[in-house]
Parts: structure tokens; C-alpha cells; sequence
């Protein structure tokens, strides 16, 4: 997710600055291909000029969380008749949505922070916090949808979110000692919720008997497609976070280990 605060100063551009006019330093963010999309861009030019907040924007992406989550927890209660095989199919589409539209939320309020010169001093904590949530709704109810037993779900879930924290924590802390951030993945949140996204979208077209053979006899595996998703994303969290925390020391050493700069 992008940092929403702009700086200016010596570090801008030497035309702007020849110009006299205010300057700003790119932010660290995420390196996202979508960002230069022509479509994200003028949206976002709207909502700034429109006086939309990037905070709120944030805010928003918690509740697109929520609604995914929702969705999601009531899959349980969607089976037996044909109609609420229908209404199970509707609610993994609407889970995938909303996990999109909590990434295009966590897309836009950086740039609209950045076009609408939103810099506040809750910007950090706005940049965070939304995240964290966002993935813990997220990740327990996938995980509470995927077991017949709603506890077993609910833990498998929390682990994935615990690992998911972890892998941000690395990034964070990295970010205090070098000032920059490390966004590589296997596992970050693009890929998370990419996994979760496409997990979610073959729920909801394969037939229920094919879902019932890649259970492979499992009696307590409800949703085995979504118990994969979490499965990678726990693991392949876990290696994101490691591979982060190795790369984070290899940088810290590096630095260490250079003569001082000469006055």
C-alpha cells in the first residue's frame, strides 16, 4: 500500500526547481503496474478534485474487507437445495469482488493523497492500520468458510493473517532501519489476495461434486480450494518473510561494513 505523505525539497527535479515551483519527492510505494493505468489515474484525479480524503479511502477498504468477509462466513449456511446453490456461487463471486475492491481502495488513496497534496500526520497510521484489518477479516473467514468444523477453519485462518502480520512487521521495521521498503514477494499482498481472488472465483464455478473429489476423502475439508489458497499463503508467507528478514540483514551488514564518508 502506498505512503501518502509528499516532501518537498532539494531532491526535486532541477526544471521545477528553475521554475520556483513547489516540488515533490516520490513516495516509497509499492511498485504496482496498475498504478500507471490511464483509468486508475483520472479516477483518482477525480476523487481529489472531488475533495475525497485519502484516509477515508482507506476507511473504505476496510469495509470492502468486511463485506468479503461476510460473504464468505455465509457460504456456510448456503447448501442443500438448489437455490442456495445459486446463492453459495453469488456469495464466493461477491467475496472475489470484494477483495478487489479492497485492493483498488489500498491503490487509490496513495495517489489521491499524492494528487490532492494530502499530507497528514496520521498518514502513516492510515497506511497500516487499514492493511492489517483488512487482511485479518479477510484471511479468517476464508478460513472459517473452508472446514466443517467452524473453529478448525477459524484457526487455519489466523494463522495465515499471523503470517501475513509477520511479513509486514519485516517490511515495517526494514523500512525504520534503511528507510526504504521491501515489497518482494513470493507471498506479499498482491499475491495474497490475488490467491484468495482466484480461489474464491473457482469455488463458485466448479460443480460440487468436483469440489468433493479434490477433497481427496477429507471429510473435514468443506471448501478444499480455499483450504489450498490458505495453505499457500501460509507457507509461501512464511518464506516471503524470511527471505525479507535475510535480506534486510545482508543490507544492514552492507552498510556497516563501509568506510564513513569523508567531510
Amino acid at each position: 500500500m502506498p505512503d501518502r505523505e509528499h516532501v518537498t525539497g532539494d531532491s526535486a527535479s532541477p526544471a521545477a526547481a528553475k521554475a520556483g515551483a513547489p516540488t515533490e519527492v516520490a513516495p516509497d510505494r509499492r511498485p504496482l503496474r496498475s498504478r500507471r493505468s490511464q483509468v486508475v489515474q483520472r479516477l483518482a484525479h477525480r476523487l481529489a478534485s472531488a475533495g475525497v480524503r485519502a484516509n477515508a479511502i482507506s476507511a473504505s477498504s476496510m469495509l470492502a474487507a468486511a463485506v468479503a468477509a461476510a460473504a464468505m462466513v455465509a457460504t456456510r449456511f448456503a447448501t442443500g437445495s438448489e437455490d442456495s446453490t445459486w446463492a453459495d456461487r453469488a456469495l464466493w463471486l461477491a467475496a472475489a469482488a470484494g477483495i478487489q475492491v479492497r485492493l483498488l481502495a489500498n491503490l487509490l488513496d496513495g495517489l489521491v493523497a499524492v494528487e490532492g497534496h494530502q499530507r497528514t500526520p496520521t498518514g502513516e497510521l492510515w497506511n497500516e492500520v487499514p492493511d492489517r484489518v483488512s487482511d485479518t477479516l479477510i484471511l479468517v473467514a476464508a478460513g472459517a468458510a473452508c472446514t466443517v468444523d467452524v473453529a478448525a477453519g477459524v484457526a487455519l485462518g489466523t494463522v495465515a493473517a499471523l503470517v501475513a502480520m509477520f511479513v509486514s512487521y519485516v517490511r515495517a521495521v526494514g523500512k525504520s532501519l534503511t528507510g526504504t521498503s521491501d515489497y518482494s514477494g513470493p507471498m506479499a499482498k498482491p499475491q495474497r489476495m490475488a490467491a484468495l481472488t482466484v480461489a474464491a472465483v473457482a469455488t463458485a464455478v466448479i460443480p460440487q461434486s468436483l469440489e468433493t473429489q479434490l477433497a481427496i476423502g477429507q471429510p473435514w475439508l468443506a471448501r478444499p480450494i480455499i483450504a489450498l489458497a490458505l495453505l499457500v499463503i501460509t507457507l509461501g508467507g512464511a518464506w516471503t518473510g524470511v527471505r525479507r528478514l535475510r535480506r534486510l540483514a545482508r543490507s544492514l551488514t552492507s552498510s556497516s561494513s563501509r568506510p564513513p564518508s569523508q567531510p
